[in-house]
């Protein structure tokens, strides 16, 4: 699999992700249920005007902002950015 971008817009107890295409937010998403207890992410939606996909993830005591931040930028295909938003 190619490398795709990622970017994450934290938000209190949330995180944001958007993912550079639909395809590429679906792998991630199995991707990450394979990695911990991950029933917290909304569906994925597409967003307007752009080929890019989004999410979100609420931080929990499994999943903290940093351990997340460390699991995605751990995954060759990803190339973690932050949401500039």
């Amino acid at each position: 699999m190619n490398t795709f971008r990622v970017w994450t817009r934290p938000t209190g107890t949330t995180c944001k992700v958007r993912v550079d295409g639909i395809k590429n937010a679906s792998w991630l998403l199995n991707r990450l249920s394979q990695s911990f207890i991950f029933k917290t992410a909304e569906p994925i939606n597409d967003d307007a005007g752009s080929s890019c996909s989004s999410f979100r993830v609420l931080y929990s005591s499994q999943i903290s902002r940093s351990s997340f931040e460390k699991l995605l930028g751990a995954i060759p295909q990803v190339e973690l950015m932050l949401d500039p938003e």
